[in-house]
């Protein structure tokens, strides 16, 4: 069995897929990836038995109409991304062997039977509606950075998907803030559905999406989730638990308004999380009078202070928060103009955004310092 491709066909395949693979792997077979040609087309699949993710590119010639094999994605991603642009790639598989040869390279490699690759049923949908790669990017954009990380409450490692008759919103927490973001689906009457994403499948998903407006499959089986792609679909396996109420979190009652530019809060909370507590990075604001000091210091006994103008007519207040949580918010914001709605020294601030798809909601919780 024969076929060629170009390099640059192959290697954006096999970049598609290659962040699934997992470097140390329990079963040999998912150190590789599954080659299935079928009519003149390559479908390259990855795993790691949570996340699958295939990718499909046409092949210049091919000696067969159908045949599957596996072979070391590590290897073969190295390999094809040292060669030099334009070459063709000629790969022949004959006695678990595969030689690649292009120009005057050969490459031998070992390869496993297809038979052994684990691979996700992918008819059981039960939700199925579609949106723009431009929505969907937004939507992680703005929220995946309060994801938790390595929490024992495993459904905190992930995002919540939520899907209500015309609207998805996305939602993610780490206990100590959350972020969601809300778009409108062209679809309606769609029955209310709840998923979680594993923090692994949101990061992989995220290298996929592009921002353009083209439509992309948005489906919803019992234990997983699949975004189909013109040439790409990922599946994830949903994680098994129940998602804290998150609108309770979310304050209703914050009615002191700080208002001032996005890029110089932005620039002076950078400067002060110089000196905050590597730890716990904690600042202290103080507000009166349309004024804003923001004070740090840490266990070397350094500190920093720095003031700044802000439109502000409400009482005077001191609240503490962790600095890396408001730069993720702000950050991941385009607005010029940035609002932050308080209540007291010891309530949550909620920071609103509104983009041309989707509108984001960033709750974070007060420090004591």
């Amino acid at each position: 069995m024969k076929i060629s491709l170009s390099r640059e066909n192959l290697l954006k395949v096999l970049q598609t897929v290659g962040g699934v693979v997992e470097k140390r792997q329990t079963m040999p077979i998912l150190g590789n990836v599954l080659f299935h040609v079928y009519q003149n087309t390559l479908t390259v699949t990855a795993s790691d038995l949570e996340i699958e993710t295939r990718a499909q590119t046409e092949l210049e010639t091919c000696d067969v109409e159908q045949f599957a094999i596996t072979l070391p994605a590590i290897k073969l991603i190295n390999i094809v991304r040292s060669l030099p642009d334009g070459l063709t790639i000629v790969m022949d598989f004959e006695d678990a062997r595969c030689t690649v040869s292009a120009g005057r390279s050969r490459f031998k490699l070992s390869t496993l039977p297809a038979d052994d690759f684990p691979t996700i049923d992918l008819t059981q949908a039960e939700l199925s509606f579609s949106l723009s790669q431009h929505q969907l990017k937004q939507l992680i954009q703005h929220s995946s950075f309060a994801m938790a990380s390595q929490d024992v409450r495993f459904y905190l490692n992930g995002m919540l998907f939520d899907i209500n008759n015309n609207q998805m919103r996305v939602v993610a927490t780490d206990g100590h803030r959350l972020s969601t973001c809300t778009t409108e689906l062209a679809m309606e009457g769609l029955e209310p559905t709840q998923a979680i994403l594993p923090r692994k499948g949101v990061l992989e998903l995220s290298k996929l999406i592009g921002d353009d407006d083209s439509l992309i499959q948005f489906s919803l089986a019992k234990n997983y989730l699949t975004v189909q792609f013109e040439e790409t679909v990922f599946t994830c396996k949903l994680v098994d638990g129940r998602f804290p109420d998150f609108k309770r979190v979310i304050p209703t009652t914050n009615d002191q308004m700080v208002q001032t530019d996005r890029e110089l809060l932005r620039s002076l909370l950078q400067r002060a999380s110089i000196l905050s507590n590597d730890k716990f990075k904690g600042i202290r604001l103080l507000l009166n009078n349309n004024l804003l000091a923001v004070n740090a210091s840490n266990s070397e006994q350094d500190e920093s202070h720095e003031d700044m103008a802000i439109d502000y007519a409400g009482p005077d207040m001191e609240i503490g928060f962790n600095v890396s949580y408001i730069l993720d918010v702000l950050n991941s914001m385009n607005d010029d103009c940035v609002t932050v709605q308080l209540k007291d020294s010891n309530s949550s601030c909620l920071i609103e955004t509104t983009s041309d798809v989707c509108h984001c909601q960033h709750v974070v919780m007060p420090m004591r310092l």
